[in-house]
C-alpha cells in the first residue's frame, strides 16, 4: 500500500517539531529559573534588611582593630540586621572582611545590605561634638573627654602627664591645664589622645591671634598669665556680665602691689572643694597657691577658665574699686567697695547671711 505524504505529513518532520517543541519549553523554563535566580539575588542585596527602634537612626562605634567578627557582632547585638545569611553573604561578595574600617556611623532604618557594606566599607563616618567645661584640673578634663571619644581617660592623662607634652610645648606643669579652652568641638570618635591633644593646642594657637595678644599686652601680663587670672575670676563668679569687674578690682591690686586675696585660690590650695565659707585658719595655709600669704598671681590657673573669663580679664572694668564681697542676698552677685571701711561693712552683711542660713565652713 502507498502512503500520500501530503496529507499525513512525514514521520522525520513530526519529530523535528517535537524536538523543537521541547528545546522550546526547556529554554523556556531555564529562562524562567534564570529570571527566578536573579530576582532572588536582587532581592537577597537590595530588600531593606536593617531595622531601627523607632525607624530612628542608630550610632554604631566600630573600635580601632575591629574584626569582621567584632562587626557583626556589634550589628547583632544591637538587632540592626533582620536576614544576617544574606548580610553576610553579600559582605564576602564585597570583599568587607578585609578592609574593616573604625569609627562612628549612623546607621537609618530600611538599609538594604549593599548600602549598608557600602557605607561600613567607605570609612564614611559622622563626626561628633564633643564639649567639656567647668573643669577643675587635666584629671577631670581627660575623665570629660575619656567618655566622648575613643581613647579612654588612662590614655589621655598618660600624655598630658609626659614630659614630652611640657617640652614640645615649652610649658610647664602648673599651666598646661591653660591651654585647653572649653568649648565644643567636632572630632573623628577614633581620634587618637594625641589627636586630641594637637587639635587642642591648634584650637589654644587659633584663640590667641593678634588682637587677644595686644590685649593682653596692654593689661601688662603675659598670655598664661592672663589665663591664671581668668581661672580665679572663674571661681569667684559664674555671672559673666560681671566678671570683667571682678577681673578690674584683682588687675587694680596687682598693679598697687596688693596681695590678691582671693578665696578660691585658698580653696585650691587645700584641696576642699566643700569648703563655702574661708575662714581665717584657711587663709594660713602653706602653699605658693594661697595669695593672701603670697604676693602677685599663683604658680598657674587654678582651674580651666573658659573663654568668658579669659575675655572679661583682656576687657576688664577700669574702676576705682578695690575690694568686693559677696552679696547679701546670696544671689551669686557682689559688692564693690573702694575703702577697706565699705568692704568690712559689706562682709559683716554676707557673713551675717551665712550665719542665718547655718553655713559655717
Amino acid at each position: 500500500m502507498t502512503y500520500n505524504h501530503s496529507r499525513y505529513g512525514s514521520p522525520r518532520k513530526k519529530k523535528k517539531n517535537g524536538f523543537k517543541k521541547y528545546l522550546f519549553l526547556f529554554l523556556f523554563f531555564v529562562v524562567l529559573a534564570a529570571a527566578g535566580a536573579g530576582y532572588y539575588l536582587y532581592t537577597l542585596v537590595f530588600n531593606p534588611n536593617v531595622w531601627t527602634p523607632g525607624g530612628k537612626e542608630v550610632s554604631v562605634f566600630i573600635p580601632t582593630g575591629s574584626t569582621y567578627e567584632d562587626i557583626k557582632s556589634i550589628l547583632y547585638s544591637n538587632g540592626l540586621v533582620v536576614h544576617r545569611k544574606n548580610f553576610e553573604w553579600w559582605a564576602e561578595k564585597k570583599n568587607y572582611p578585609s578592609i574593616v574600617k573604625p569609627g562612628h556611623y549612623v546607621i537609618s532604618n530600611g538599609l538594604n545590605n549593599d548600602e549598608l557594606i557600602n557605607l561600613l566599607r567607605s570609612g564614611n563616618q559622622v563626626p561628633i561634638k564633643v564639649t567639656f567645661n567647668n573643669l577643675r584640673n587635666l584629671y577631670q578634663l581627660a575623665g570629660k573627654v575619656g567618655k566622648q571619644i575613643e581613647p579612654d581617660s588612662t590614655a589621655i592623662i598618660n600624655l598630658l602627664k609626659s614630659q614630652a607634652i611640657l617640652t614640645n610645648e615649652n610649658i610647664d606643669s602648673a599651666n598646661l591645664k591653660g591651654l585647653f579652652l572649653p568649648n565644643t568641638y567636632e572630632f573623628w570618635w577614633n581620634t587618637s589622645a594625641q589627636g586630641f591633644v594637637d587639635r587642642m593646642f591648634e584650637e589654644n594657637d587659633k584663640f590667641w591671634n593678634k588682637n587677644r595678644k595686644a590685649k593682653a599686652s596692654e593689661v601688662g601680663l603675659t598670655t598664661e598669665e592672663i589665663v591664671t587670672l581668668a581661672s580665679i575670676v572663674e571661681k569667684e563668679t559664674n555671672k559673666n556680665d560681671e566678671k570683667p569687674m571682678l577681673a578690674g578690682i584683682y588687675i587694680n591690686r596687682l598693679r598697687s602691689q596688693w596681695r590678691l586675696q582671693a578665696d578660691p585660690t585658698v580653696v585650691y590650695a587645700i584641696g576642699d572643694f566643700n569648703i563655702r565659707r574661708v575662714l581665717n585658719k584657711h587663709k594660713k595655709f602653706d602653699s605658693p597657691y594661697n595669695t593672701y600669704e603670697h604676693l602677685g598671681l599663683p604658680p598657674g590657673p587654678i582651674c580651666i577658665p573658659s573663654i568668658s573669663s579669659i575675655d572679661a580679664v583682656l576687657n576688664y572694668t577700669s574702676s576705682d574699686y578695690m575690694f568686693f564681697c559677696a552679696k547679701d542676698d546670696l544671689s551669686g552677685y557682689h559688692a564693690f567697695a573702694k575703702t577697706n571701711a565699705g568692704h568690712r561693712k559689706n562682709a559683716k552683711a554676707y557673713q551675717k547671711a551665712l550665719d542665718e542660713m547655718g553655713i559655717y565652713r
